[in-house]
């Protein structure tokens, strides 16, 4: 599983133009899936991030988490993510799991999220999704499960 994790001030995601998820601060995550993911990824994944100190606390320094401020998740499913671009000039997605698997992890991540105590705000799977936020610091964090 990988994840791309950013600081947001304000985040949402529109499907053919509505408003679908919508955070007022937090974190913005973008989800990918490859095919041996599991629960176990899910949980721990989610875990480090509820858990990982980048806001800032009163002297400026990155020491505090999403849940000690309070903040929220804005979590968009993005199978993009595994597409590997070292050969010729269209990404290759083999990588990315099919999208039955996706979903369910996709899904199972998002639960564990909110067993941490996070309410969270989400696109919808599958769909051509605009997604803005206006990233804080900036700051954007890379996480892999394996």
């Amino acid at each position: 599983m990988r994840v791309v994790v950013q600081r947001s001030k304000e985040a949402s995601v529109t499907v053919d133009g509505q408003v679908v998820g919508q955070i007022p601060f937090g974190l913005t995550l973008l989800v990918g899936v490859t095919h041996e993911d599991t629960a176990t990824d899910c949980a721990y994944l989610a875990d480090k991030i509820a858990n990982l100190r980048i806001f800032e606390d009163e002297s400026g320094k990155m020491n505090v988490s999403v849940r000690d401020i309070g903040g929220q998740i804005l979590s968009v499913s993005q199978f993009t993510l595994y597409g590997d671009c070292r050969k010729g000039r269209r990404p290759n997605f083999m990588e990315a799991a099919r999208p039955e698997h996706a979903q369910i992890m996709y899904e199972v991540f998002n639960e564990e999220l909110r067993k941490q105590g996070l309410h969270v705000e989400t696109g919808i799977f599958g769909a051509m999704m605009d997604v803005r936020l206006l990233n804080d610091g900036p700051v954007t964090l890379i996480m892999e499960s394996k």
